[in-house]
C-alpha cells in the first residue's frame, strides 16, 4: 500500500492511507465486519471533510480485505452520508473468494454501488483471478473494469522467470489507477 500511495502520490493524486485499529494494535485477527465497516466509514468522512480535498472528488478503495470493506459501506446504507462524494472505488487484489473456496462469493453487495469501479488483479491471484471476476460485474452499471497483472498473485508477484520485475507491476498498476481516475 506505500509502494501505491507513493506511487500516487508523485502522479499528482492525493492519497490517504490507514491501517485497520486491530493491525494498530498488533492483533492478526480482524476485527468483526462492523468495525471495519465502521472504520473505513470514519476515514471516509474525514477525508470528506479536509480543506484541501474540496475542489477534488474522492475514491475509494484498498487491498484485499481492505477493498471489500470500502465496498460494503458504499453498499450499505450508510453510503447516502457522503455517495455523492465519492468519485469511484479501486480494488487492489478483490478478495472474491477465501483460498480454495470458489464457492463462497463476496459479490452479492457489488450491485448496489452506483459507482464505477476498477479491479485491478492477478491473473495467478488465488482469491480471483480477472477472468473469476468478470461474469459477476459484467453487468454492473456503471460499468466496471478489471485491469489484469499478468502472471502476478494476489500480491501482483510474479514468478522470476516471467522476467516482470515488482517495479514494472507496479509501475503499470499505477499508471492504469492514474488514468482511470483521471478519467472519472
Amino acid at each position: 500500500m506505500r509502494q501505491f500511495a507513493k506511487g500516487l502520490s508523485e502522479r499528482g493524486l492525493d492519497v490517504m492511507t490507514f491501517n485497520f485499529v486491530y493491525m494498530e494494535q498488533g492483533r492478526s485477527v480482524p476485527d468483526q465486519h462492523h468495525k471495519l465497516e465502521a472504520c473505513v466509514s470514519a476515514v471516509m468522512k474525514t477525508a470528506l471533510k479536509q480543506k484541501s480535498l474540496k475542489n477534488n472528488r474522492l475514491i475509494v478503495g484498498g487491498k484485499s480485505m481492505g477493498g471489500r470493506i470500502a465496498s460494503q459501506v458504499m453498499a450499505g446504507d450508510e453510503r447516502e452520508s457522503f455517495a455523492d462524494e465519492v468519485a469511484g472505488l479501486v480494488f487492489l487484489g478483490y478478495p472474491l473468494h477465501p483460498p480454495g473456496q470458489p464457492t463462497k462469493l463476496r459479490v452479492e453487495h457489488l450491485e448496489h454501488i452506483r459507482k464505477p469501479m476498477l479491479f485491478v488483479q492477478g491473473t495467478r491471484d488465488a482469491l480471483g483471478s480477472p477472468d473469476e471476476i468478470k461474469p459477476y460485474i459484467k453487468n454492473l452499471r456503471p460499468p466496471a473494469k478489471i485491469f489484469a497483472i499478468e502472471l502476478g498473485d494476489h500480491s501482483f508477484k510474479a514468478p522470476k522467470k516471467s522476467g516482470l520485475t515488482p517495479d514494472h507491476i507496479f509501475e503499470a498498476a499505477m499508471n492504469e489507477i492514474d488514468r482511470w481516475a483521471r478519467s472519472l
